[in-house]
């Protein structure tokens, strides 16, 4: 193989390494309550250059009750949970792997909160944090990279 070809596979690897440790891509949640798969979620980087992250579809075997958010108290107010933005702002803090600044709504309840997205273990899981004012005072869940 010549130069030229290994330095563009060293590149392509690198990218594809760096790309797995940020936020961007399919996730899966999962269910506090049940430990079982509730939701995917697809985070992307939005036109203004920060996250935006929308419920594709649900993975709960019985249909949620309420498939609005009608709890929501902005603009998703009434909107169907599936397509829901969820995620909202957010950018890379100063080269690290985390994610600060932006917003997590919680569908069930209808509250934003300040979030914080942490990849681990090389990206194939993400460390969703959601909290109000200092991070101590929230909760943590692990999402599973479907893609």
């Amino acid at each position: 193989m010549s130069k030229k070809a290994w330095l563009a596979l060293a590149g392509c690897l690198t990218f594809a390494a760096h790309a797995q440790m940020s936020p961007l891509g399919l996730w899966r949640t999962i269910d506090d309550e049940t430990n079982q798969p509730k939701a995917e979620i697809r985070i992307s980087l939005n036109a203004s250059g920060v996250l935006s992250g929308v419920v594709e579809r649900s993975l709960l075997s019985t249909p949620s009750a309420e498939p609005n958010c009608n709890l929501c108290t902005d603009d998703r107010k009434g909107k169907p949970k599936i397509g829901l933005e969820i995620i909202r702002g957010g950018q890379q803090s100063d080269g690290k792997t985390v994610w600060e600044g932006g917003k997590i709504l919680d569908p069930e309840n209808g509250k934003n909160y300040s979030l914080r997205l942490t990849p681990i273990e090389g990206g194939k899981k993400l460390e969703v944090r959601g909290y109000i004012g200092a991070p101590l005072l929230g909760r943590t869940q692990t999402w599973i990279r479907v893609q």
